[in-house]
């Protein structure tokens, strides 16, 4: 029996399960995927954006906020990439002024530090690379950049070590609440686990979760983004996190650097289905037009990779995170879309306020974990370590002499480290969201068969059972003349 079930290891579900690990609860996160991070977090903006956008009064606008400034402690804890870069909101017309006064008034009400609305000559000093018929922007100097792969991963590293239990490759299939046990049964695909409390965290998926237990206060609108990633050569052009002036689908196609000193440019909004991360022409033409309104000279010959995600638009146009009428116990933090990955942090301290309202109801409660410890240590990268750093890891592991990823540099130590570490690596892009083999220009043409065979000796399995990323995508099937079924000569 377990005290806590999350269902979802996301940027919202990790989060949660990381701040519960503060406490002596017994917490287990069931995951569908092979790995953590497969949802809508590998697939954003990476934007922990500053709160100045969300309606006034609404949970996104106090979480936003919130969340936000909780980045550079939690980013430090835990040993993850974030950069405070500052974002600017580019008005080309008198009209986009009006919108850009609009949310500088509603940025002060929701309590966003750092905001201020400046001229042309401004961002031409601070933003040389824009739009020259750029007129103004809103400036908010409190927003910044995080890499949302390494702090997913990193979140929900910290709370397996503080003893929260994950579960992958456990797909919910139904959720009964046994009212004389006072807990709920979960069914997955692989077992049957109870809890007595049940927090859905699933994503593009929480409405169905809920709808499990009864609950219909929401449904989810799945709306696909897509990007383009651009070669660290095209980083410069954009010092902030660029955006136009918004429209009734979202703050548009932004630019922005990435913490990794990439290009990024995107998304657009497309309602698809729920599993549709396919890109189109047309989709990517749509991105590359709305980032040239930003910054004209954008070299989209430098592309290096294309993508997309989903996000889990609700359809009552703010978070739904609140405790279900219908199944005591049970708490729902769903239709997490942008801004989720900014607010994450202050979802987790929200849904732990309303866990424990349930608890006090029933004279339970929480009681610390003494031995909890907040931070994640993380081997620095290779290349970014002092020559006497590299000396002394080079006397301590000879793996650090064998480069995989030349492209950026990555070494078969972080590799191995990326794979034995508390929720480690299982599959190709695993290692990739970790330390970034295949990030760079050649995609993983050549340090991916590498990759692959490392895996395969670090878990112990056979080559042709190493996954690139979902079920099913088997990056070997056999030898060449096996599969043509032609005879192998030994």
């Amino acid at each position: 029996m377990f005290d806590v079930a999350i269902i979802g290891a996301g940027i919202v579900g990790s989060s949660i399960a990381r701040n519960l690990s503060r406490y002596n609860l017994k917490t287990v996160v069931l995951e569908k995927g092979v790995e953590v991070c497969q949802g809508t977090t590998k697939a954003n903006s990476a934007i922990v954006h500053g709160g100045f956008d969300a309606k006034e009064g609404s949970l996104k606008a106090k979480l936003n906020v919130i969340g936000c400034k909780m980045y550079p402690s939690l980013c430090e804890e835990l040993s993850v990439e974030y950069k405070n870069n500052g974002s600017l909101v580019l008005a080309f017309s008198k009209e986009d002024m009006k919108h850009v006064h609009e949310l500088y008034e509603r940025g002060l009400t929701n309590g966003v530090a750092e905001l201020e609305i400046i001229d042309k000559a401004k961002i031409m000093e601070i933003e040389p690379n824009v739009n020259k018929n750029v007129v103004g922007a809103l400036w908010c100097k409190s927003s910044g950049i995080v890499c949302p792969f390494n702090l997913n991963i990193a979140l929900m590293e910290n709370a397996m070590i503080n003893g929260v239990q994950l579960k992958l490759e456990n797909e919910v299939i139904d959720i009964k609440r046994i009212d004389e046990e006072n807990c709920f049964e979960i069914k997955t695909n692989k077992e049957l686990i109870k809890s007595k409390y049940v927090i859905n965290a699933a994503g593009v998926y929480s409405d169905k979760i809920n709808n499990l237990i009864g609950g219909d206060e929401f449904y989810i609108i799945p709306r696909k983004g897509e990007y383009k990633i651009l070669d660290k050569s095209e980083g410069y052009k954009a010092n902030h996190t660029l955006f136009t002036c918004p429209t009734e689908k979202g703050k548009g196609v932004l630019v922005t650097q990435t913490v990794h000193e990439n290009l990024l440019v995107g998304p657009n909004a497309q309602v698809v289905e729920r599993e549709d991360i396919t890109t189109s022409k047309a989709g990517l033409r749509e991105i590359m037009e709305g980032g040239k309104k930003s910054i004209a000279n954008i070299d989209f010959s430098k592309t290096i990779t294309s993508f997309s995600g989903v996000r889990a638009t609700p359809n009552t146009g703010d978070f739904m995170i609140f405790k279900s009428q219908v199944a005591k116990g049970f708490i729902n933090a769903g239709g997490i879309e942008s801004p989720g990955l900014a607010s994450a942090p202050a979802i987790a301290l929200y849904v732990e306020d309303l866990l424990k309202e349930i608890m006090s109801e029933e004279d339970i409660y929480l009681e610390g974990n003494e031995n909890f410890n907040p931070i994640r240590m993380k081997n620095k990268p290779f290349m970014k370590m002092s020559q006497e750093e590299q000396i002394e890891n080079l006397n301590k592991d000879k793996k650090y002499q064998t480069i995989i990823c030349r492209c950026e540099n990555i070494t078969e130590a972080e590799i191995v480290d990326a794979i034995n570490r508390p929720c480690g690596a299982k599959t190709v892009d695993g290692v990739k969201r970790r330390v970034r083999p295949g990030m760079g220009r050649c995609q993983g043409g050549f340090c991916g068969p590498k990759v692959v065979e490392i895996i395969a000796r670090e878990l112990n399995m056979n080559v042709e059972e190493i996954l690139k990323d979902y079920e099913n995508s088997n990056m070997l099937v056999g030898k060449v003349k096996e599969v043509r079924g032609e005879t192998v000569e030994i």
